[in-house]
């Protein structure tokens, strides 16, 4: 495996890259905290600078975590295609009406009571670190690569995985 460091832009459409192919994400808060808590989140949005947007109930534990301590982790898998992301950072509450209008999708209406919902929040979760794997194939091909590795002893590419300095 390939590994590689991505800077600035770069980095942020692997991010996005990997992010929005696996869609959801476990939000780890209260890093400190033992057992850690973390709950399934889809993000919304990806802006250019690389903040991962996310619509999140006002009263829901993880925003409470997040009015205590900002420090949070967002870890993306997708163990069918062997795409990994982990990401420190820091998460923000956001009750901005022109932010939650944009962010705000008919799907969100399973957790919502419209846009005006007094409960509706952003998280604007701003990456400090990341690091990625991917195979940037399909498991299929992967393991026949893998397989002719192994018969001709010779390295063969599955992918690459790196550091995304954000």
């Amino acid at each position: 495996m390939n590994t590689k460091q991505l800077n600035d832009q770069k980095a942020v459409e692997k991010l996005k890259e990997l992010a929005d192919d696996i869609g959801t994400g476990m939000l780890a808060t209260a890093l400190t905290k033992k057992p850690l808590s973390a709950v399934p989140m889809t993000h919304k949005t990806i802006d250019k600078d690389g903040s991962i947007w996310f619509l999140s109930p006002g009263d829901s534990d993880h925003n409470k975590d997040i009015a205590k301590d900002k420090d949070a982790q967002l870890l993306y898998s997708q163990p069918s295609d062997k795409k990994f992301m982990s990401i420190f950072g820091e998460a923000k509450i956001v009750v901005d009406k022109d932010i939650l209008e944009k962010l705000y999708s008919d799907i969100s209406n399973n957790w919502f009571d419209g846009v005006d919902d007094p409960n509706l929040t952003a998280i604007k979760f701003t990456p400090k670190e990341a690091y990625f794997w991917d195979t940037k194939t399909n498991k299929f091909v992967t393991l026949i690569k893998l397989g002719f590795s192994a018969l001709s002893g010779k390295e063969t590419d599955i992918g690459e995985k790196g550091k995304l300095n954000l």
